[in-house]
């Protein structure tokens, strides 16, 4: 493709891909308020933004915004869920998180970002590895809790 179809093209795909994370934002919001939401909701619309992750990253990967190492952002949550089968203990229930959601959010504006045009490919790159960085530190956090909830330490 040419420059100006590659930009349109790019430019396409950051709309759709903001116009798909609104509506996950809203989707949520409407469902309690309706009182349709649901754990099996809940659990859907986690899945369906851990696909999307790997959507983005693979598209960020793709436009050369960042290496392959981008793509453990899109496969972070299925390496836990393996992991899980490996350690039953990392399948156990964690409550609700803000900062989960947060991590989430962030992660997809900063892929959504790099998939700009515009945007230079060293800023791109540095965006993804620290929204990267972000979403391990956040696995890292819940791996730990369900650490500490398998070996509860003696109370003092």
């Amino acid at each position: 493709l040419n420059a100006p179809a590659t930009s349109t093209l790019a430019w396409g795909v950051v709309l759709l891909a903001t116009a798909t994370a609104l509506l996950d934002a809203a989707d949520g919001p409407l469902a309690r308020r309706s009182g349709l939401a649901s754990a099996f909701g809940a659990r859907f619309d986690m899945e369906t933004d851990a696909a999307f992750i790997l959507v983005l990253a693979a598209l960020v990967w793709q436009a050369g915004q960042a290496g392959g190492w981008v793509l453990a952002a899109g496969l972070l949550r299925y390496a836990f869920v393996a992991a899980a089968w490996v350690w039953p203990w990392l399948s156990a229930p964690l409550a609700p998180s803000r900062r989960r959601q947060t991590v989430c959010v962030i992660q997809v504006v900063c892929l959504i970002v790099c998939l700009g045009p515009i945007v230079p490919q060293g800023l791109a790159t540095a965006l993804a590895a620290a929204s990267l960085l972000l979403l391990s530190l956040s696995f890292a956090t819940d791996i730990r809790t369900l650490a500490r909830a398998r070996h509860p330490s003696p109370e003092v």
